[in-house]
């Protein structure tokens, strides 16, 4: 609970160093974009040697395809290539598969990498159309067997999780061809077609004598698993290799019989006159590790070289894709900065300037009653945050929703759940804040109106327009970056991309629910929980952003904890929720530290909440599933 006085004058003399600083800042923050999107261009293009294209067409499914060319030099009419269409999982983009990409074409592969539809920047997905066109790969699939300098013969589809499904549903779809397309087909995290499409019970061989893979993770959340009967599980995923779905596959399509076969072994037999393969492979990872694993991008690289060959071979081991990562990562970094100092920096301007603190916002020592209040607040606040989470995973009436499963106005139901359990949140902390000021911080002299709670409207719209400025500046870096070098900014999961305008309409059915918490969240972290700790303020902003991410955090190490000491998740927490708080932990801790620095400068929570509201926001909305029921 702060008892923080108010401000001071600043002296004159000290403005006009605070602008240099906040200038320096912003040059930084602009070199670290410029050398993120130029490392992460040069690492993609392997050196300037393969050209990147950014594809958009209509394709025969009448849906706007979005997807990225990865056409090395050494392709041309007289020495044709073969080619790799490759996907990204449910809820996520072409970037995703930026491993696969990079390594492929610098092996000489020609590579598109899609967004499937109703993803990135493809067309909505109709609902209940998932498996039309191999949810737009085998439209890419048709599109490459059109290109002058591909080998048609040696066409190869590979996808991670849903992608694999894709690749799984245009594998059928290219049964019935006159002439079929795909020679290879690498899944990766999700099941194979075992069993007759018409009679479970009777395992085939669906794949024909094309050259097909596998790769199993042995802590899956959602695949590999088998059950009896009655629906209860049998083995956990880490126990796949054994199981007569794996056996037969490695079999043909046969009734398992004879010797087990054993993972990472490659099996032949003759197909209708063809020789072909199959393999599975059974890394010790997680299912969202497959885009961002060694391994498995190596089990990649070994399964196209032995499948179509590699114009280019180079020993699988030896990838660079990693160093890409490294510099998408720069670009986070420079992002995040840039909403701060940029924040400040315009507050030098004539439009903004009314807005700065009119001088430090000093702090002292907080007392052992407030104390009190503090880290209960703290906990009490974590505690509803992993309950919420729980319990919102747990409520049926919503799932529908949740997963585009249903008919609905909501078209996006990832960003859906996450906003709505943030304003769950962000009315809980209003609720505790005000039984704090009530019972405490009234009777201890806490000034709303002094510590920014209670701007007046006219300042707090002055605030949002400046919010909105920083926001619309930022995402323009965004679409520079990825106009010219193709690249963006992102860390794993956790991306900050250039979007379609259908997004901007999109984001203002969410960011309602975003706004609720973020400011909450930012008049917790300014208005009442500011103040030194052991004479520091870094130390409270520190702790307010572990408090910020623990409840995330910790959901998420209780689920993978349980899954590796016992091969299966927290009953009834299902693993994708899990998965959704990866970016979640990054988001929250970074919130703390930047409306904290941007509240330093304003004496206004609401510009920091804003700006974390509007980009969270639209960040959620082009890195999700979008579907037109």
């Amino acid at each position: 609970m702060t008892l923080t006085p108010p401000p001071t004058p600043t002296p004159a003399t000290a403005r006009p160093a605070l602008l240099r600083r906040d200038g320096v800042w912003v040059l930084i923050a602009l070199a670290l974009c410029l050398l993120s999107a130029v490392g992460a261009f040069f690492v993609q293009t392997n050196g300037a040697t393969v050209a990147v294209k950014d594809l958009r067409w209509e394709t025969a499914s009448g849906i706007e395809m979005s997807a990225l060319l990865y056409k090395p030099d050494s392709a041309t009419v007289t020495a044709k290539a073969p080619a790799v269409v490759v996907s990204h999982g449910w809820w996520n983009n072409r970037e995703m598969q930026d491993a696969n990409y990079v390594e492929l074409a610098k092996r000489g592969y020609v590579v598109v990498s899609i967004d499937m539809y109703g993803h990135g920047d493809s067309g909505p997905l109709p609902l209940g159309k998932e498996a039309d066109a191999g949810t737009g790969m085998y439209d890419a699939v048709k599109l490459v067997a059109q290109l002058p300098y591909v080998d048609h013969s040696r066409i190869g589809v590979t996808g991670h999780s849903n992608g694999a499904r894709a690749a799984n549903f245009s594998l059928m779809i290219d049964n019935t061809a006159k002439s079929p397309l795909i020679a290879a087909a690498l899944l990766v995290d999700n099941e194979g077609f075992y069993t007759d499409l018409t009679n479970p019970k009777k395992y085939v061989n669906n794949y024909g004598s094309r050259d097909v893979g596998i790769v199993a993770d042995q802590y899956d959340e959602f695949f590999f698993r088998s059950y009896d009967a009655t629906g209860k599980e049998l083995t956990p995923p880490r126990e796949f290799i054994h199981t007569p779905n794996a056996q037969s596959f490695l079999e043909f399509g046969k009734t398992p019989s004879g010797p087990a076969r054993t993972a990472a072994t490659y099996y032949t037999s003759n197909v209708d006159g063809r020789d072909a393969f199959r393999v599975i492979y059974t890394p010790a990872q997680t299912h969202p590790w497959g885009p961002f694993s060694k391994q498995t991008t190596e089990y990649t690289i070994d399964f196209f070289q032995r499948a179509l060959g590699a114009p280019n071979p180079i020993a699988a081991g030896s990838q660079t894709w990693q160093w890409k990562e490294l510099f998408n990562a720069v670009g986070l970094v420079g992002f995040g900065i840039f909403l701060v100092a940029f924040a400040k920096l315009l507050l030098a301007t004539r439009p903004f300037a009314a807005l700065r603190a009119t001088g430090p916002l000093e702090l002292r020592a907080n007392s052992r009653r407030g104390l009190f209040w503090f880290w209960g607040a703290l906990v009490v606040s974590a505690l509803f945050s992993a309950w919420s989470y729980i319990a919102l995973s747990q409520w049926t009436a919503i799932q529908g929703v949740v997963f585009n499963a249903v008919p609905t106005w909501i078209p996006q139901g990832a960003p859906f759940f996450i906003g709505l359990w943030s304003a769950i949140n962000g009315v809980f902390a209003i609720v505790v804040m005000t039984v704090s000021y009530l019972l405490f911080g009234r009777k201890n002299g806490q000034d709303l109106r002094a510590v920014g709670i209670l701007p007046g409207w006219r300042r707090f719209f002055h605030g949002i327009g400046l919010g909105l400025v920083v926001v619309i500046a930022a995402f323009s870096i965004v679409f520079v970056v990825d106009y010219f070098f193709t690249t963006d900014f992102r860390l794993w999961v956790l991306a900050v991309k250039a979007f379609t305008p259908d997004k901007i309409g999109i984001a203002l059915l969410y960011l309602p629910l975003f706004l609720i918490y973020f400011f909450a969240n930012s008049v917790a972290i300014n208005g009442f929980n500011r103040f030194t700790i052991r004479e520091k303020e870094w130390v409270n902003t520190a702790l307010l952003a572990v408090f910020n991410a623990l409840a995330p955090a910790i959901l998420v190490i209780a689920q993978y904890w349980t899954f590796f000491a016992t091969g299966d998740l927290i009953p009834g927490f299902g693993g994708i929720f899990s998965i959704w708080l990866f970016p979640v932990i990054v988001i929250l801790a970074a919130a703390a530290v930047i409306t904290r620095k941007i509240y330093r400068a304003t004496n206004n929570p609401y510009i920091g909440g804003f700006i974390m509201a509007a980009t969270v926001t639209m960040i959620s909305v082009s890195n999700t599933l979008t579907v037109a029921s």
